[in-house]
């Protein structure tokens, strides 16, 4: 009777201990596979560039969402009143109202708030081009102590230590583990799956709608080269050269003329000279969104910016050369400043304020 105790015992005590194992705590739990993400993208009419996505960041629903959730969350800054969207906001193609945007403490940054979108096609970030890819800015905003100056660190602690934030990023990328690695993987899902392309101007190119005829004769404008007094062309604003492209970006960086004391601006980046005073050549897609308008927010309104390369250009040692050669400026009548900004008000993309994607969880 004893020994039959025993063995009874020792298959309890067997099958207790392997409970334990099988549930102890640093067993991790198990995800299945994430769900592929099929992002928006531009039909091929469009002229968009066929860039591939990130081959090391396959978008799934579940990262796409995470990284949604964080972009939202003031969790991420030192105490919890920023995030963000704070200065990017969906309804303003991702970019903020005000000339610059506070951080904690109400701290002023140095910068207007770029738009976010159609990220998938940009080379460099910031508007002096000081991240070279959207893994590295991610991460910036978050210790940069004007922004949210919050040490890395501390934000993979603060996630680590929700349990909901855990799952999710289970769910994203197969287990519970939080890196930055995979912040980063998570903030660049979402950012790479914001697209814009349904503006009215795009609906037009698509054969679904018609530019007025205010519209077309900007558009004419903007596409025609700078005609000098005497030339016999008709006046052109000569936009084209920096916002050509189904992007409406050069994707370049350069000098616009709007000061003739310079700024550093890409030097920061090259060390050159010759980039001294160059910004980042924003697209104008959903321009009419974005106000204010230049890296400094300086003008408020899109007629205060046609005025500025109407009559307002600053020649400058790094100007740019297209710039260069408008001595005098365009010399564009009212009639064509006011077609010129009704064109670019057709840049618009109204659903962007429709989607749910794009607004907060």
């Amino acid at each position: 009777m004893l020994v039959l105790r025993s063995r009874i015992f020792g298959i309890w005590l067997g099958a207790l201990c392997g409970l334990l194992v099988s549930c102890g705590p640093d067993e991790p739990t198990s995800y299945p596979k994430p769900t592929t993400f099929v992002p928006d993208s531009p039909p091929p009419g469009l002229g968009f560039p066929n860039l591939p996505w990130p081959q090391d960041n396959p978008p799934s629903v579940e990262g796409v969402a995470l990284g949604k959730r964080l972009f939202f969350d003031k969790t991420l800054s030192l105490d919890y009143t920023v995030s963000c969207a704070s200065c990017h906001h969906p309804n303003r193609a991702f970019s903020d109202t005000v000339v610059y945007s506070k951080g904690i403490g109400g701290a002023l940054g140095k910068f207007n708030a770029m738009p976010l979108f159609n990220l998938l096609w940009a080379n460099r970030f910031f508007w002096d081009g000081r991240s070279p890819n959207l893994r590295d800015q991610v991460l910036q905003p978050i210790q940069d102590p004007v922004e949210m100056h919050l040490s890395l660190g501390q934000a993979l602690g603060r996630l680590s230590g929700d349990q909901a934030y855990r799952v999710a990023f289970g769910k994203a990328f197969g287990d519970e583990s939080i890196t930055i690695q995979r912040l980063q993987w998570a903030l660049e899902q979402y950012l790479l799956s914001l697209t814009s392309y349904r503006s009215r101007f795009d609906l037009s190119r698509m054969g679904l709608a018609n530019l007025t005829p205010s519209e077309q004769r900007g558009f004419d404008l903007f596409m025609r080269e700078y005609s000098a007094p005497g030339s016999g062309r008709p006046v052109g604003a000569d936009c084209f050269h920096c916002h050509g492209t189904a992007l409406f970006t050069n994707r370049s960086f350069e000098n616009n003329g709007l000061d003739s004391v310079l700024k550093p601006g890409f030097q920061v980046v090259t060390g050159l000279a010759s980039d001294r005073g160059k910004f980042k050549t924003p697209s104008l897609r959903n321009v009419g969104l974005t106000a204010p308008y230049m890296h400094d927010g300086r003008f408020a309104t899109l007629e205060e910016v046609v005025e500025h390369y109407n009559s307002g250009v600053q020649s400058s040692s790094t100007l740019n050369a297209n710039l260069r050669v408008q001595n005098g400026g365009l010399r564009l009548s009212p009639q064509d400043k006011a077609d010129l900004v009704a064109f670019l008000q057709s840049l618009t993309d109204t659903t962007l304020a429709l989607n749910p994607h794009f607004v907060a969880p």
